[in-house]
């Protein structure tokens, strides 16, 4: 079993510290299920919150790597960071000392 770092334990703690909001979870669902960058204004129409409320969650959700913000003309196009999505699971499993999520299925 791998041995977790102050360091390390202090960026997975912001991870889920994140992810600690309904909407930023419908923020990021939204943007990962998207075929396409979004802009922010579909996200609004798509979670039903004001855009100065969008905009502070892409904050959070993009200085925690999740999402990638990038402007266009007058625009903000957002994208799912994939390398952070597919890493997630596998930091839930290495904190609960399983060797792989597939472990962490058959121990419960």
């Amino acid at each position: 079993m791998r041995e977790l770092d102050d360091e390390t334990a202090e960026e997975y703690a912001t991870w889920f510290r994140c992810l600690a909001d309904p909407t930023r979870i419908k923020i990021l669902r939204f943007v990962a299920t998207a075929q396409d960058p979004v802009t922010v204004g579909e996200i609004v129409d798509a979670v039903g919150k004001r855009q100065s409320t969008v905009s502070n969650h892409l904050r959070l959700l993009s200085d925690t790597r999740f999402v990638f913000c990038e402007a266009d003309g007058v625009r903000t196009l957002v994208r799912i960071n994939e390398s952070c999505m597919t890493a997630l699971p596998e930091v839930a499993a290495m904190i609960m000392a399983t060797d792989t999520l597939a472990s962490a299925e058959t121990a419960s």
